[in-house]
C-alpha cells in the first residue's frame, strides 16, 4: 500500500521551533537524502544579539545546501533556509524573501507566526507547516492560517517535545492534520517529497 496516499502535493515546508529545537531540527533534518528537491523554511527562536551560526552548524549535518534567508531572494528548490537573527522573516506572492523589523511577536523576532502566515499567503495550499518543540505561544496563529488556506499541518507530539508549550498552543487552537513524533515527523517530510518528485 502506498502510505503517502491522501497526502498532498507539497511545494514548500516551513517549520517553526523554540526551546529544544535544534535538536529536534537535527534528527528531520540529518537523515534527509541528497538531492532533497523541496525548499524547507525555519524559523528557530535565537538570543538576539549574536549572529547566528545556525546555518554553518546545520551545512555539516545535511546532505541539502543551507543559507540564512537574505532579503529579496528567491526560494530556491531543494535548499534549507533559516530566518537570521533580528529579522522577521516573509515570503512574498512571487516566492522571495523579505526580511522586517516590524515588532516582535511573542517576543520574537524573527517570529515562526510571520513566517508562517506569509507562507500560507503565497503557496496556498501546496505549503506543509510543522511547528516543533518551544517555550510560548508563537506558531499557533500561523499554523491555524496554514490549515484556513488548504496548507498541510503538523504539530509535534507535546509529550514528546522537549518543551511543550509551543505545540501544544496550536492544539489549543486547531486541529492539525498530523500530531507526530520527531521521527514520525521526518519520515511525513519524506513521503511529501516522494509526491512533489
Amino acid at each position: 500500500m502506498n502510505s503517502a496516499a491522501g497526502l498532498p502535493a507539497v511545494e514548500a515546508i516551513v517549520i517553526g521551533a523554540s526551546a529544544g529545537g535544534v535538536e529536534a531540527l537535527l534528527n528531520i533534518l540529518s537523515p534527509l537524502r541528497q538531492g532533497f528537491v523541496l525548499p524547507i523554511i525555519v524559523v528557530l527562536h535565537l538570543p538576539e544579539a549574536r549572529r547566528s551560526q545556525l546555518a554553518e552548524v546545520f551545512a555539516r549535518r545535511v546532505a541539502m545546501p543551507v543559507l540564512e534567508a537574505i532579503d529579496k531572494t528567491l526560494v530556491e528548490a531543494g535548499t534549507l533556509y533559516f530566518a537570521g537573527p533580528g529579522y522577521h522573516l516573509s515570503v512574498e506572492q512571487d516566492r522571495s524573501f523579505s526580511l522586517s523589523l516590524e515588532p516582535r511577536v511573542h517576543h520574537s523576532r524573527p517570529a515562526i507566526d510571520f513566517l508562517f502566515e506569509s507562507a500560507a499567503d503565497a503557496y496556498g495550499p501546496t505549503l506543509a507547516a510543522v511547528l516543533l518543540t518551544g517555550a510560548n505561544q508563537d506558531g499557533a496563529r500561523g499554523l491555524a492560517q496554514v490549515k484556513q488556506r488548504g496548507g498541510l499541518t503538523v504539530v509535534q507530539d507535546p509529550d514528546e517535545a522537549q518543551v511543550s508549550t509551543m505545540p501544544q498552543a496550536a492544539l489549543d487552537i486547531h486541529q492539525p492534520d498530523h500530531i507526530l513524533p520527531i521521527r514520525g515527523i521526518g519520515r511525513l517530510i519524506v513521503e511529501l517529497e516522494q509526491i512533489a518528485c
